[in-house]
């Protein structure tokens, strides 16, 4: 289990110190491909600004960290933003920083501290998720207790991924957080003429709070 950010939320921050103006942008990214492609689309956007600094964190778990400073003294740049997407937890996310220079130097104190703040403030209020590995099952019913049985388990917070309607019956996909405690209920709901199948395995977004 892992955090990352909510499917479509596009963060930005922006500060400015010093007449160097920051511009953070933070986004979830499922792969390197992506996380590359995130800075080479702020490149083209902002091609006047002298830095286009980025981080990004893969996972699960949080596994493939890479940073790049852009022309800023190493270190300065890639490095904080990183250890800030770190401090928040999150995993597949990539933040890139674009830097107009106010012609006033930093140093490289300066310069670390505006790159992890510019990320900071694009995720001040960052909605996030959990990443949760779950088993997969289908369960198949007859169609006349299909309805029944699905209403059911979606009221005890059954996920159900899919329904397929069949000439032999219906077909649920579901990814409970619990499979011994789902077959239990499937008996109980069938008078034991059902039991799940074993269908491989995925990854869910929970909201926070919600049960694993």
């Amino acid at each position: 289990m892992y955090a990352t950010l909510a499917r479509g939320a596009d963060l930005t921050g922006e500060i400015e110190v010093r007449r160097s103006r920051f511009r953070a942008v933070v986004r979830r990214v499922g792969d390197e491909a992506a996380a590359r492609a995130l800075v080479e689309e702020q490149r083209r956007a902002h091609r006047d600004a002298r830095h286009h600094c980025s981080a990004f964190v893969l996972g699960p778990p949080p596994s493939t960290e890479r940073s790049n400073d852009d022309g800023e003294p190493s270190g300065t740049a890639g490095a904080p933003m990183l250890e800030v997407l770190r401090g928040h937890g999150l995993s597949d996310v990539c933040a890139v920083v674009v830097r107009w220079f106010g012609g006033t130097l930093l140093g490289t104190g300066g310069l670390a501290r505006a790159y992890a703040e510019a990320v900071e403030t694009a995720l001040a209020h960052a909605p996030t998720v959990r990443r949760v590995r779950r088993e997969l099952v289908t369960l198949t019913l007859p169609h006349a207790d299909a309805g029944r049985v699905e209403s059911e388990l979606r009221a005890r917070d059954v996920q159900v991924r899919d329904t397929t309607y069949g000439a032999d019956g219906v077909r649920l996909l579901l990814a409970p957080a619990d499979v011994a405690a789902l077959t239990e209920q499937v008996a109980a709901l069938t008078a034991g003429a059902v039991a799940p199948e074993p269908a491989g395995a995925t990854w869910l977004d929970l909201p926070p709070g919600q049960g694993v």
